[in-house]
């Protein structure tokens, strides 16, 4: 049995079919090309529920490598793929980036052998991404491919009982009833824009909203959100990388100075049509599978600084209930660390 509700579809679908142009903000914002920039950026992002939750179910766990291209030609594929997308891209530095990356999701009961029908199905996502993105000095754009697999070849269930092995925590039991196997097909699109909001004393600021759209057998589902930044050195990147199905932030960072830092906090929501790991299989009936709930939000807020060609930023982050029967919002955090090359 198929589990795909078609309003969300028609919704995502829209979304991803806007042009460039209808998707600008009623003031009109001059676009201006970035300065070619030679190097590319390695990005490591992990989230977890223990930072600032102190918790240990729901989304448990997350980690993404990700590489970004320098803003020079692409492969040959995905030149053919970009050649056809300009209507959607618009204009800037064109980047490609290839990420590997593992999402846990376990219930808030983990004591059970049999766990309770109404709490989070067990599931892991092992997946990896191919990505276009054409940014400048106003706009960002971003669309993301991805594959992988859901069910035990994830390997969800090895990594987090090695690891609770590892810091003599007790294993969890019901990984034999996780979400079985599916491979998975997904694609994304993110657009972003820059308004700058003045400065205070030495101090810039801006605001960053943002739309996105997903499509596939994971995950249906869109919306948007905003992100206010106030420090030096702004125009260096788009926020601190996160890992789907949040905005994605920006994996590469193309500074102007040697040093720079900000602080930002921002709020994002999205209507979901189909969430795998909530939902249960694709084709299977007796998926384990809980009621999701049709709109989810987020809060965030953090710090990140940049010195030369290293990054490091901190992102602790609220989201809303995501089925009937949750037991109130989860609180993770997310750390990544990106190395210019």
């Amino acid at each position: 049995m198929i589990r795909i509700h078609a309003p969300g579809l028609a919704l995502a679908l829209s979304l991803l079919a806007l042009p460039a142009a209808a998707q600008t903000p009623a003031a009109e914002l001059p676009v201006r090309p970035l300065p070619p920039d030679p190097r590319g950026t390695l990005t490591l992002t992990t989230e977890n529920d223990l930072f600032g939750g102190l918790t240990d179910r729901y989304y448990s766990n997350g980690l993404l490598l990700t590489w970004r291209s320098p803003s020079t030609e692409l492969p040959s594929p995905l030149a053919w793929l970009d050649q056809r997308l300009t209507w959607l891209f618009g204009p800037g530095n064109l980047r490609w980036g290839v990420s590997l990356g593992q999402n846990i999701y376990t219930p808030e009961d983990k004591r059970r052998y049999i766990p309770d029908p109404r709490d989070r199905p067990y599931a892991g996502h092992l997946y990896a991404t191919v990505s276009l993105s054409r940014s400048t000095e106003r706009t960002q754009t971003l669309l993301e491919l991805q594959a992988g697999m859901v069910g035990p070849s994830a390997l969800g269930e090895q990594v987090q009982n090695n690891y609770h092995r590892l810091i003599n925590v007790k294993r969890l039991n019901g990984w034999e009833y996780q979400l079985k196997d599916e491979p998975t097909l997904n694609a994304m699109l993110e657009r972003r824009w820059r308004i700058p909001m003045g400065r205070i004393g030495s101090l810039d600021t801006e605001l960053i909203p943002s739309a996105t759209a997903a499509l596939g057998n994971v995950a249906i589902n869109a919306g948007g959100g905003a992100v206010f930044r106030i420090g030096q050195g702004l125009e260096a990147d788009w926020g601190p990388t996160r890992i789907r199905p949040s905005p994605a932030g920006s994996s590469f960072f193309q500074p102007t100075r040697d040093f720079g830092w900000y602080l930002f906090a921002g709020v994002d929501g999205r209507v979901v049509a189909r969430d795998i790991f909530l939902d249960g299989s694709t084709f299977r009936e007796n998926s384990p599978s809980v009621h999701r709930r049709w709109l989810v939000g987020e809060a965030t807020a953090g710090a990140a600084i940049y010195w030369r060609g290293t990054r490091i930023a901190y992102t602790q982050v609220v989201r809303s209930e995501e089925f009937y029967g949750q037991r109130g919002t989860q609180i993770f955090g997310s750390i990544s660390v990106s190395f210019r090359f």
